[in-house]
């Protein structure tokens, strides 16, 4: 059955959307939960337990293959958890204050299932209403409980004796079988490029394949930043009998957590292209697919399976919302940030909420707070960065990494360890020190080797404070909202985020917020000038070659919107204005930058001297 909403709660960090689906699916609204962190998943499978009178029996690090059963079982559960909480509500009466009243009340007022609900709601004959009542009832559906692999999180895993256990003991592949194994009837979503073993490793499931009906019951979905990329991912699926049944186009920046930004590719062009070779993608995965269905011997299909394309990152308003339904027909969106601000969706612990709910522009930044190395979103001043700092101050800089899901470093040690870790940072200092530098270069690198936080340890303690496990004085959580929380300062309920979203109320601050584009267009402007200073010294013909086609990419962009924008006619004559003044001056910025720095652009000229 299609699920009733138009949107979608992507995953947030590892622990703000650990049990949303328990909150949310019995309403018809899909969410999606990390795998990253098994910890945190067998610590809420044990509160969970808890709740619902199950019986609990740990899986300890010691039990074979125990990454993947802690996932199975915390899947399980949640499965079997919103499975009930669906049937209450389902059988519950059409009363004020109902569980299924409130499933249709939070509908689109637009959706043929809000209508029927209004019709019943205003019809007088007993017979007629029972029957428009039942009919209601057998109509609805939950919300799918989706799982998400940021696929650069794979790192081999070693026996107790120090061996290195075969690969499909690696914490992506372990995460999959976990989910594979599971009751689910749902998607797993893979973000973060390509992992071709991992891909690969999804052949060995049945429930990835398409029934002999054509339905599959462990769907994929692929989170993007382009649509090369997702030619390039859609392939390699195909080729092994597999279907991608989404993308999930998300902005490169103008997001949460981590910032994989593309090479100057705005989210305007990128759903155009999308949408103009939405048919060319479908048959050119479809043809691949079947051939290779056929060398597996499995059923061949006469027809596609249906391929949906969805959008996240930044997205404020229903105008915004609309815009990306109509103008480039995507099947939904994600709002994912907003939602840090709804304690009925999400885990946020209360000092958190408090800080989130009162950030300002200027309180959220792209950091360098990640071990990844890759740009993260971020809350000045959160609990995990004060903690950190803290350290600092004390001279015990890093963290004890409790964890380790971030290891990646061998520049000291035989086995990978994690640059935001006490252990790493020790020993990176004492390389430091050796180098006898002058006091602005040495508190420069000082301060670039303490900058990382133990990201996978502290974006799971605002799920650990909510559910009381362990001290709450002894966590620190990190959180990592998109700049678009800068706009909303209201903690909100449920039925109010899913208002907001549909246009029914505003939670914006009466504050000026630029266009989800323009946004991202500011971002990509900074990022390119950020890094274009930090390369500082002589620069290798492939960087110019990278920061000119960031530049050209950029630019080409701006005339994109140059022309799209006077077409939104939704928006009022002097907001599309004001768009169109911003688009030039963010062109003049950057022609001003390319030409001051001609050294890094490969197709600028030298300013000419004066007279």
């Amino acid at each position: 059955m299609r699920i009733p909403h138009t949107f979608h709660i992507p995953v947030m960090g590892t622990g703000f959307s650990i049990d949303t689906p328990i909150k949310v699916a019995k309403y018809g609204i899909s969410s999606v939960i990390s795998l990253v962190d098994d910890i945190l998943i067998e610590n809420m499978r044990k509160h969970y337990c808890g709740v619902t009178g199950e019986t609990y029996v740990p899986i300890t690090k010691y039990d074979e293959d125990f990454r993947a059963r802690r996932i199975t079982a915390y899947l399980d559960l949640v499965d079997r958890i919103v499975k009930k909480q669906f049937e209450e509500l389902k059988n519950s009466a059409f009363e004020i204050g109902s569980e299924i009243t409130k499933y249709f009340r939070l509908l689109s007022d637009n959706s043929e299932l809000k209508k029927m609900y209004v019709k019943m709601l205003g019809t007088t004959d007993p017979a007629a209403k029972k029957n428009l009542q039942e009919t209601l009832r057998n109509s609805i559906t939950p919300g799918d409980i989706n799982v998400n692999i940021m696929t650069k999180l794979d790192k081999d895993n070693y026996a107790q004796d120090g061996t290195k256990l075969p690969s499909e003991c690696s914490d992506a592949l372990s995460a999959l079988r976990g989910y594979a194994q599971s009751t689910l009837q749902s998607a797993i979503v893979f973000s973060a490029g390509i992992n071709r073993r991992l891909y690969s490793y999804a052949e060995e499931f049945k429930d990835f394949y398409a029934d002999a009906k054509g339905f599959i019951k462990k769907k994929i979905i692929l989170k993007v930043s382009d649509y090369r990329s997702s030619i390039i991912q859609g392939k390699f699926f195909a080729k092994k009998g597999l279907w991608v049944s989404e993308y999930r186009i998300e902005s490169g920046l103008n997001c949460g957590g981590h910032a994989f930004a593309t090479d100057g590719y705005l989210m305007g062009p990128i759903l155009d292209e999308f949408r103009n070779k939405r048919q060319e993608l479908v048959s050119s995965l479809y043809n691949l697919y079947n051939e290779a269905l056929k060398l597996k011997n499995k059923l061949t299909f006469a027809d596609p399976h249906e391929v949906k394309v969805t959008a996240q990152g930044g997205i404020g308003t229903v105008q915004e919302n609309n815009f990306l339904h109509d103008h480039y027909n995507v099947d939904g969106t994600g709002w994912a940030t907003p939602f840090l601000l709804v304690p009925e969706a999400t885990n946020v612990d209360t000092a958190t909420l408090n800080k989130l709910s009162v950030a300002k522009e200027e309180d959220l930044y792209l950091s360098d707070v990640s071990p990844l190395g890759v740009p993260f979103n971020n809350l000045r001043n959160s609990c995990s960065d004060v903690e950190r700092d803290t350290r600092v101050e004390k001279g015990r800089p890093g963290s004890a990494c409790p964890k380790g899901y971030l290891v990646s470093n061998m520049e000291f040690t035989p086995l990978p360890i994690c640059t935001a870790s006490r252990q790493y940072q020790k020993l990176k200092i004492e390389q430091l020190n050796q180098l006898s530098l002058e006091s602005p270069v040495y508190q420069k690198r000082f301060k670039t080797i303490v900058a990382k936080s133990c990201i996978c340890n502290d974006l799971a303690e605002g799920a650990m404070i909510n559910h009381f496990v362990g001290d709450p004085t002894k966590r620190f959580t990190a959180v990592c909202p998109g700049p678009n929380i800068a706009y909303f300062s209201k903690i909100a309920s449920l039925e109010e985020m899913v208002g907001h979203i549909y246009g029914r109320v505003n939670l914006l601050d009466p504050v000026y917020r630029p266009h989800m584009f323009i946004k991202e267009l500011q971002m990509y402007v900074d990022y390119l000038i950020k890094d274009v200073r930090k390369n500082i010294g002589e620069v290798s013909e492939k960087q110019r070659q990278y920061f000119t086609e960031f530049k050209n990419n950029l630019l080409s962009g701006i005339e994109y919107y140059r022309n799209l924008f006077p077409t939104m006619l939704f928006e009022s004559l002097e907001r599309r204005n004001t768009m169109l003044a911003e688009l030039q001056e963010f062109k003049i910025q950057l022609e001003e930058f390319a030409s001051q720095n001609y050294s890094f652009f490969s197709d600028s000229l030298q300013p000419a001297a004066s007279a």
